[in-house]
């Protein structure tokens, strides 16, 4: 019976098996890429908000603490915004005519609330707590970046669970002293593997990933 197909057949199948295969690698690493972008993390974007508030404006030119807006950050599971009345504090006597801020002072006015879009949104199957985080050492920079030299508001991390996860095994990366949360370009007085380890036991933080428990973020 005369062969059928010829000898290059197998070598033609073979390449085929291959380059399927690498099709379907190629889509998995395609969406492992696109789930990490800023186009579903919605990272690095800036947000519309009723007024283009600048915290390098606020904070890295004016000196404003962190907590004098974030009022509740360390005593709340949320930082909070500020009421018209803390921008009204300083913008009643500064920049008090200027159009940009109209919509502050109309607020005020009409004893009525701005309506702040929301930039760093966890998913409400997420628990987070910035009071717990505050005290055992994690800084304004390490989640939210160098915030005070935006001169609009955007999301630096991708807040995905891998994200948090990392930092939860090895905290001890991360954690600086209390009277450094609120500081800006942080650089630590010895290396963070010296001082990383003794700041966690001083927190009373668990080592070997004790914080990665299911139930520690979603409740």
């Amino acid at each position: 019976m005369p062969q059928i197909f010829r000898r290059s057949a197998n070598t033609f199948s073979k390449l085929s098996l291959a380059g399927l295969l690498l099709f379907f690698a190629s889509l998995i690493f395609t969406a492992i890429l696109v789930a990490r972008s800023s186009y579903v993390t919605r990272a690095h974007e800036y947000v519309e908000q009723p007024v283009q508030f600048s915290h390098r404006h606020h904070v890295k030119d004016d000196g404003i603490d962190c907590r004098y807006c974030h009022t509740s950050v360390e005593t709340s599971p949320f930082a909070g915004i500020p009421p018209t009345k803390t921008c009204m504090n300083c913008h009643s006597q500064i920049w008090a005519q200027a159009p940009i801020l109209e919509p502050i002072r109309a607020s005020f006015r009409e004893d009525r609330p701005l309506r702040w879009i929301r930039v760093h949104d966890l998913p409400d199957f997420v628990y987070f707590n910035h009071s717990i985080h505050v005290k055992k050492g994690m800084g304004c920079e390490t989640c939210h970046g160098r915030i005070d030299e935006m001169p609009l508001t955007l999301q630096e991390n991708t807040l995905q669970m891998e994200w948090c996860i990392n930092c939860h095994r090895t905290p001890e990366n991360y954690i600086r002293p209390r009277s450094e949360i609120y500081t800006m370009g942080y650089k630590p007085p010895v290396p963070q593997s010296v001082i990383g380890p003794q700041l966690a036991k001083e927190y009373g933080i668990p080592a070997g990933g004790a914080n990665t428990s299911c139930s520690t973020c979603h409740r």
